[in-house]
């Protein structure tokens, strides 16, 4: 096992589980072709160690509309072509897991919205939590690699919080490992995976039978998935809470903000001047809350409140 722990400061990262027979890997993934780029070594080694490995599939990426234009030649995408695209990338996902060695039933596909995630889990959190914890307890995993809070794609980071969620009233939950797609590390502890050169390879094969997603972006996936796999460590039991939130918007741009908090008792949105919010001397805002559970997570999102072209997030999710 090709596993070394490093950290980007120079606190020692906490040691990931040695694989084993016993080893049940679930890996959550907002996208077909995530479970590849992000987890592809992973995958291998718990299999080459005789572990089993099942992927929870959040949608099926069908709203992927910049390639889709690009390989059937249209500009205009109905329904109808954005479910028969969903079912292009769910086959060329079953070729990939057959590269890495996963049976074609180790994957459980939930079919939520591509790009919809994070609205809906601010509707009907508790729904899509619920229905994370089935799929978690009906596997029982040893190990959880789930996309990272940070990661600038909104269904990404939104994937974090529902799977906490989901595990937050477990009294032993497994360990989490949280890797990053869109976006830069910041100064967390990670565990490192370096495949061996086989492992390379054959993770290169599965990320090529992605071809609807290599057709634009080949280059920058080939670099993405030719590197180390780094993972994060997710602390089982929140830290310390605190309501100190990390942006600081100038005055122009508030009135088009909004503020997001989610946890175990809901959901709570405002317009960011109409936020329950306090600014102290330094300048930093903190948000006046009812004090929740001291051992279950909360989260904070900062976003437009307006439809936006880009589809990436700006600030993103932080949990308090």
């Amino acid at each position: 096992m090709a596993l070394t722990a490093s950290a980007a400061s120079t606190e020692p990262a906490t040691e990931a589980p040695a694989f084993s027979a016993l080893t049940r890997l679930l890996v959550v993934a907002p996208h077909p072709d995530d479970e590849t780029i992000a987890t592809g070594l992973l995958i291998q080694q718990v299999r080459a160690a005789g572990g089993e490995v099942r992927i929870l599939l959040l949608t099926d990426g069908d709203n992927n509309p910049w390639p889709q234009r690009w390989l059937e030649r249209r500009v205009r995408i109905r329904a109808v072509d954005r479910q028969r695209w969903g079912q292009r990338r769910l086959a060329e996902m079953q070729h990939a897991l057959q590269q890495l060695g996963v049976p074609a039933q180790a994957r459980c596909t939930l079919g939520w919205p591509d790009m919809g995630i994070t609205d809906r889990l601010l509707q009907s959190g508790h729904t899509m939590a619920t229905a994370l914890a089935m799929a978690i307890g009906e596997f029982r995993p040893s190990l959880i690699a789930l996309p990272s809070l940070y990661d600038r794609h909104p269904d990404h980071g939104t994937a974090h919080v529902l799977v906490r969620l989901a595990l937050a009233r477990q009294p032993d939950p497994p360990p989490m490992l949280a890797y990053l797609v869109h976006g830069r590390t910041q100064g967390v502890r990670y565990v490192e995976i370096c495949g061996s050169a086989g492992q390379q390879a054959c993770k290169q094969r599965a990320l090529t039978a992605h071809r609807s997603q290599m057709a634009l972006s080949g280059n920058r996936l080939r670099r993405l998935a030719a590197s180390p796999e780094r993972y994060a460590v997710v602390p089982p039991r929140p830290g310390k809470s605190t309501t100190a939130l990390p942006w600081r918007p100038p005055a122009w741009l508030q009135p088009w903000l909004r503020l997001s908090v989610v946890g175990e008792q809901g959901t709570q949105s405002w317009r960011w001047r109409e936020a329950p919010l306090r600014r102290d001397e330094k300048g930093i805002y903190w948000l006046d809350l009812a004090s929740g559970s001291d051992d279950t997570p909360r989260f904070v999102r900062l976003a437009w409140d307006l439809h936006a072209v880009w589809i990436f997030d700006h600030w993103g999710w932080h949990e308090l």
